[in-house]
């Protein structure tokens, strides 16, 4: 009894001592002048950056960040992830300072709704912002008739009016698109004009452009000059006004963790594409050679990460069924050969399809049409290969049969009596043979086999 208590108080000092030294440093951060987190958001917005993003988000706000930077660098991305970075920044209760750098950087599409989501925008020399049409997956959005005037936006919240020659399904995505970037305008108070102009026609700004038409705040040339510039404006968190305090306070840069780099590397189309590719190959190469297991074991691995991907990714289904067609035409190929038909309809079919595959419109989410063109070329080049072979083979006199015993020759390996049997190499084989003219012939003798009677051949003195 003695001991478990000993124990008890010596666990429960544990657990004491760990709180002590855990809970200061999220008191001091808490109380102390605090710091600036900043996330960095490169490459294109697809469903490892929002989830990155949002982690980071929750993770600054838990360590007492007084205000975050997003730094942006995108050529846009998919819809559905822009639109959660969105709402993490509207439900945010400290700062989001939306920052386009270093130079040479953008934040195009995607990236200029978030732009003029966020707080605070700002961007550094040298970079651009813009070109926000919407995409779909169903095609590209008809951009309007030049020879027609813009319209106009009427002064109430009535929806923009359509592209000429526009489909009524590319006019819901366009207006849909204008409603949600003119509202994040008015929300912010920016140019809710030129963000129409930004997604109607793609339109296009440099940063000092962007500052003097009042698309974004100032423009900065370091994160530095971004906090100086950013210190003491009023913006609006939620219902309530607050004042940005950030000057000379420290950056803290939150880098994604582990599962979103691997997210990051899966959800690349052409990494997906090519996981999809070695899935399906390993399974092939364990069903015509069972009991490899590593075929299998790889290939099972391969597709079922690539299949995770592509639910996180915009895949065109149609697409994806010309793939399996392709695939089942050339394992039919294979297994019924018909001089290439079924296969060469299963290359074209499985090309169509990879091509098909993703949206190559959505920026950053297409496959790299080079890998398509090696992978096709190398099926071809494969199956012409086995095409030759098997023309080839067609041409070859069989190997076993009467025909290949017509006129051999060979000799004997023991002495052969007139009446009896001997043992004869013939055509490299060991044969059971019998004197055809009844005579007998010494050991080493050169025959000529002239007919087969089961296992056994009737020769002649050669």
């Amino acid at each position: 009894m003695k001991y478990t208590l000993c124990l008890m108080a010596l666990m429960l000092t544990a657990c004491v001592t760990a709180i002590a030294v855990s809970t200061p440093a999220h008191a001091q951060q808490a109380d102390g002048p605090g710091f600036v987190a900043q996330i960095d958001l490169d490459g294109p917005i697809g469903p490892a950056a929002a989830e990155y993003v949002n982690d980071r988000f929750a993770e600054a706000r838990r360590d007492g960040a007084r205000a975050i930077v997003l730094r942006l660098d995108t050529p846009g991305g998919l819809s559905a992830s822009m639109r959660t970075i969105i709402a993490d920044i509207l439900a945010s209760d400290i700062p989001v300072i939306a920052y386009v750098a270093p130079g040479g950087a953008r934040a195009a599409s995607a990236g200029t709704y978030i732009l003029y989501a966020s707080h605070l925008a700002a961007m550094a020399p040298a970079t651009h912002l813009g070109a926000a049409t919407p995409v779909s997956l169903g095609g590209k959005t008809p951009m309007p008739n030049p020879l027609q005037p813009e319209a106009k936006p009427a002064a109430s919240a009535s929806a923009p009016a359509p592209a000429a020659g526009a489909d009524a399904e590319s006019n819901k995505v366009l207006n849909d698109a204008i409603a949600y970037i003119r509202s994040l305008a008015q929300l912010r108070g920016r140019n809710a004009a030129w963000a129409e102009k930004a997604v109607r026609g793609a339109a296009t700004l440099t940063a000092d452009e962007a500052a003097r038409d009042h698309v974004i705040d100032f423009v900065a040339p370091d994160i530095a000059s971004l906090l100086k510039q950013a210190d003491g404006r009023r913006v609006r968190l939620g219902e309530t006004d607050a004042v940005v305090r950030v000057a000379g306070l420290p950056v803290r840069v939150y880098e994604p963790g582990w599962r979103t780099r691997f997210l990051g590397i899966i959800t690349n189309p052409t990494i997906a594409y090519l996981l999809l590719i070695a899935g399906l190959y390993g399974l092939l190469l364990e069903a015509f050679h069972p009991g490899a297991l590593f075929p299998g074991i790889a290939g099972a691995i391969c597709l079922l990460i690539g299949l995770y991907a592509l639910q996180l990714l915009p895949v065109n289904y149609a697409g994806l069924a010309l793939m399996a067609l392709g695939v089942g035409l050339v394992v039919a190929e294979v297994i019924t050969p018909t001089v290439g038909a079924l296969g060469v309809g299963g290359v074209i079919a499985f090309t169509v399809g990879s091509i098909m595959l993703f949206h190559n419109d959505a920026p950053g989410f297409g496959v790299n049409v080079g890998v398509i063109a090696g992978l096709a070329l190398c099926a071809i080049v494969t199956l012409g290969g086995v095409l030759w072979m098997v023309m080839r083979s067609r041409r070859v006199q069989p190997f076993n049969g009467d025909t290949q015993l017509a006129d051999p020759r060979g000799e004997l390996l023991e002495p052969l009596t007139a009446d009896g049997e001997a043992w004869a190499r013939i055509n490299g084989e060991r044969w059971r043979v019998r004197s055809e003219s009844h005579v007998e012939l010494p050991n080493g003798a050169h025959v000529r086999a002239r007919r087969r009677d089961g296992l056994i051949l009737w020769v002649e003195a050669d």
